[in-house]
C-alpha cells in the first residue's frame, strides 16, 4: 500500500495541513513515522476517512430510499457504512462501521456481489439472534458496591 506525506493526504481530503497534522497529535488518523520522524499515511488510512460517517451522516438530511426492503421481522437493525469487504471461495467478510464500533458479518460471496456491497457503501446489519449476552467490566458499581466501600472507610460491616 503506497504511503502518502501528510501533504498529499491533506489535499486529498480537502483540509489544511494544519489541519490534518493536529489529526496525527491527536490520535485521530493513524500514520507511520519514518526514521527521520516525518509521518506517512497509508492511502488505506486516507480511504477510511473519507467514507461517510455516522456523525456527517446524523447532520445531513436523510436522502430518499427506495431499497427492496419493504418491511422485516428483525428488530435488530443496525445502519452503518461498509468499510471494508473480503472475498475468497464461497465465503465474504464485510466490515460494518456503525458510529464509532465495527461489526464483522461473514456471507456468501454471492451475497456480496447480488448487494454489490463496495467500501463506502450504507447498508443495513440485521441481526437475529436467540440469546444475548450481557457483560460488565470487573470493577464493582452499582448502590451495594457504594455500601461496602462505605462501611470498608469506617472499618465496619455494611448495613442490610
Amino acid at each position: 500500500m503506497r504511503l502518502l506525506t501528510v501533504r498529499e493526504a491533506a489535499e486529498r481530503l480537502g483540509v489544511g495541513y494544519s489541519t490534518l497534522k493536529q489529526w496525527i497529535y491527536q490520535g485521530r488518523v493513524r500514520t507511520r513515522v519514518t526514521g527521520g520522524g516525518h509521518h506517512r499515511i497509508p492511502e488505506g488510512e486516507v480511504d477510511r476517512l473519507l467514507a461517510p460517517s455516522a456523525a456527517t451522516a446524523a447532520r445531513a438530511p436523510a436522502p430518499e430510499r427506495s431499497g427492496a426492503i419493504v418491511s422485516i421481522s428483525g428488530r435488530n437493525q443496525l445502519r452503518g457504512y461498509v468499510d471494508e469487504v473480503r472475498a475468497e471461495g464461497l465465503l465474504a467478510q464485510v466490515r460494518l462501521r456503525i458510529g464509532d464500533q465495527i461489526l464483522t458479518a461473514v456471507i456468501t460471496r454471492d451475497a456480496v456481489d447480488e448487494l454489490k456491497l463496495r467500501r463506502g457503501d450504507e447498508a443495513l446489519a440485521i441481526v437475529k439472534s436467540t440469546e444475548v449476552m450481557i457483560a460488565r467490566e470487573a470493577h464493582e458499581a452499582g448502590p451495594a458496591a457504594a455500601s461496602r466501600s462505605r462501611a470498608k472507610r469506617r472499618g465496619g460491616r455494611p448495613k442490610r
